[in-house]
């Protein structure tokens, strides 16, 4: 009998440790949502079970976890009434809590981050960036800093003015990347948390091929290169990152030679071994394509498949890199793929998350 409670207990043990949440951003205008939904996920079968949700929270469209997991960050994409909230976050029953609301300083945020100082996020429509003090309770202070771009590109359509992207911090933090569609540039500004109106100093910024519209990065975990994934031409740019220089190495097409469709290039991340890169391609593809990273940091596809979805916006793989769930943001779902380390490749578990326009998913420990 006690023999049985034991094993009991430690399979109860071995359970929770594949438990995590799964916190998704939404857009609210375009059909029936709350704003941000927390369910819980397991790393070992895929299943999952919504959890809590938050209430008319305008287009949280991309969100931001704090290091110590007590505090969530979204942006409120709005057009000239977009703000950012703050929310005070309980992982154990996925509790979001309002703390307050700030004016983003630009139109139609799309992107944001965070370090245990500030909040940083890229206003798409407003060309800017805006940094934000975090106050001792997880609330913001107004923006300490707003930096604007200029220029454009070749794009008339798409590129006629600078629209900030992404915002990235570097791996050793002494450094903040903002791509720019519009300008077709990656700025890399030097990071001071503590520097007032001047946290963000432009160092350098780096030019991409005309018309790329460069959208993501992600850095492979070992610091050493970065790759930049291009909006426009549906491509990848791989650079090596060593003593701060950033060199070209790479460029390789997301879509097949003969692919004629628009190309809509979304999200880029890492496997969390470092072993492959995955990338999403919306517009006419709706696909995501699987890389296998070598040491010199070169790219070979090994695998390209729908999304099962249309408008695959975010994903995200799960802390154990079993499970890889893209959400497709015109089909209101969230397809959740197994994945075979060693192949790094993606099968379809039929499991889908059905949730209205999902934009921005992030992992988080239950506790």
């Amino acid at each position: 009998m006690r023999l049985a409670v034991m094993l009991t207990f430690f399979g109860m043990l071995a359970m929770n440790a594949q438990d995590y949440n799964l916190v998704v951003g939404t857009y609210t205008n375009n059909c029936d949502s709350k704003g941000i939904y927390v369910y819980d996920f397991n790393a070992e079968t895929g299943k999952f079970k919504l959890k809590a949700t938050t209430d008319k929270i305008e287009n949280p469209s991309f969100l931001t976890v704090s290091t110590d997991k007590k505090f969530i960050y979204s942006v409120n994409e709005s057009g000239q009434k977009s703000t950012i909230s703050a929310f005070k976050y309980n992982p154990a029953n996925g509790k979001l809590t309002v703390l307050n609301k700030k004016d983003s300083k630009g139109e139609d945020p799309c992107h944001i981050t965070n370090d245990d100082k500030n909040v940083i996020v890229a206003n798409y429509s407003g060309s800017s960036i805006a940094v934000f003090n975090k106050k001792s309770d997880g609330s913001l202070t107004d923006a300490k800093q707003i930096v604007k771009h200029t220029g454009n590109s070749v794009n008339k359509d798409r590129q006629e003015k600078p629209h900030p992207h992404m915002v990235y911090f570097s791996p050793d933090k002494k450094h903040v990347f903002v791509n720019d569609l519009g300008t077709d540039k990656i700025y890399i500004y030097s990071y001071n948390p503590t520097g007032g109106d001047k946290t963000l100093i432009l160092k350098e910024t780096i030019s991409v091929t005309e018309g790329s519209g460069p959208r993501h990065l992600a850095f492979n975990p070992n610091g050493i290169f970065f790759y930049l994934l291009n909006e426009l031409t549906g491509t990848i740019t791989s650079y090596s990152y060593e003593n701060e220089k950033a060199v070209k190495i790479q460029e390789e097409r997301l879509a097949p030679a003969d692919f004629n469709g628009q190309n809509s290039a979304a999200d880029i991340h890492f496997s969390n071994d470092g072993k492959f890169l995955y990338a999403t391609n919306r517009g006419d593809a709706n696909t995501i394509t699987v890389y296998r990273v070598h040491a010199n940091g070169l790219l070979n596809m090994e695998q390209q498949i729908s999304t099962q979805g249309v408008s695959p916006r975010n994903f995200a793989i799960d802390p154990k890199d079993n499970f890889l769930l893209v959400a497709n943001q015109k089909t209101n779902n969230i397809v959740i793929f197994k994945r075979d380390k060693t192949t790094g490749m993606l099968e379809d578990t039929r499991q889908r998350i059905e949730v209205c326009s999902p934009v921005c998913l992030v992992f988080t420990p239950v506790k």
